[in-house]
Parts: structure tokens; sequence; C-alpha cells
């Protein structure tokens, strides 16, 4: 992915909904040693394998970051691409955002940005904040999509509303380079967009 205007998006993988935070304290990896000479990722894959072939869209998304991350399976990109397209394909939106991911960095598929917009946008659209800024990214940056400050201004307006801090921060670096006409643009259909739940935001 290109860094055109030197905006980065959120480029880590989101988690199972189970855990919270961005920071692994020593009780969580005290817990995963133990984890891992006991079994227990075994038997939570086997657990997820058998809810995902039943179509279960959690268990789906947990196999595509078990296989992402190696935890009681070997490390496959193309297997993980493969699980958060099933979650994702059902509404799934951290699978949605994922799999953007997948697409934009081109681990288990080529590097697709446009791709990688398109699941962004459908995450986005669901309200996952991480979408909403990776989304604005891409705007800003032109990555597979027409560089448009007016959409960045409102997918990270949007993300900021959740309080994503670095969108805010963006999105004064932005003013900068649009005139008063757009940012008043972008700041009306950021209302639009934020009033219809995120359905009208072009």
């Amino acid at each position: 992915m290109k860094q055109g205007n030197g905006f980065d998006y959120i480029g880590e993988f989101s988690q199972a909904p189970k855990f919270t935070g961005n920071r692994v304290n020593m009780k969580y990896i005290v817990l995963i040693l133990l984890a891992l000479t006991s079994g227990a990722f075994a038997s939570e894959f086997d657990e997820s394998m058998e809810k995902a072939t039943q179509g279960e869209a959690w268990a789906q998304f947990n196999l595509g970051i078990m296989y992402d991350n190696g935890d009681g399976v070997p490390e496959n990109d193309a297997e993980a691409v493969k699980w958060f397209r099933k979650a994702a394909d059902q509404g799934y939106a951290v699978a949605q955002f994922n799999l953007g991911l997948m697409y934009a960095n081109g681990e288990g598929v080529p590097e697709n940005d446009a791709e990688a917009v398109k699941w962004f946008r459908k995450a986005a659209e669901q309200g996952y904040a991480d979408a909403q800024f990776n989304l604005g990214v891409m705007y800003a940056n032109g990555d597979g999509v027409p560089e448009n400050y007016i959409k960045a201004h409102v997918w990270w307006s949007m993300a900021k509303t959740k309080g994503n801090e670095i969108a805010k921060e963006y999105i004064k670096v932005l003013k900068t380079k649009m005139t008063n006409d757009q940012i008043a643009e972008g700041q009306a259909l950021a209302s639009k967009c934020y009033e219809s739940n995120y359905k009208d935001c072009d």
C-alpha cells in the first residue's frame, strides 16, 4: 500500500471479541504460556472448526485469527483469508476489517487496495471505528480510490466520534490541505453520515 500523503492506516489485526485493549500485560503472557503447554489452543481450534463448519461467523473469525497468528495450527495467511472471508461474507464487521488488512498488506492474497477499501467500507458502515479510520486513510492517500480529502474528513470524523485520537490529529493535518469550502462540505457530509448511521456518507 502506498503512503502518498504520509497518512498511515491501522495495521494491526483485531482480535477475537473476548480480548480487549491494545497492550499485552504479563498476566496474558503467563496465560498464553500455560495454554500452549496444556493444549488449550488445540481444543479451542477443534471447537472453532466445528462451529465454523456449521456456519457460525464468530468461529470462522476465530479460525482466521488462529491461522494468522499460528495459534494451535501452523501460521497460514491464505487459510486466515479463507476464514476471514467466510465470516466477512456474513457481515461480521471485525472479519471485514481484518480481510481489508490482508488485501492492503498483500498477506494471503495479492495486494489490492481497491479490495481493501471494499472491506473497510463494509465494516465502517457498521460503525467499526478502526475500519472508519482506515477508510479515511485510503481516501487521503488515494489508495484504491481517487484521492478525496472530503471523504477522508468524513470517515475520520466518524472514527473520532468513537474515540479514535489519531483520527482527531489527522483531521487537524488534513484541514491544512483543504479549502474552507471543502472543510464545510466535509463537516456537513460527516453530520449526514453520522445521522444516517453511516449509510449516507457520500
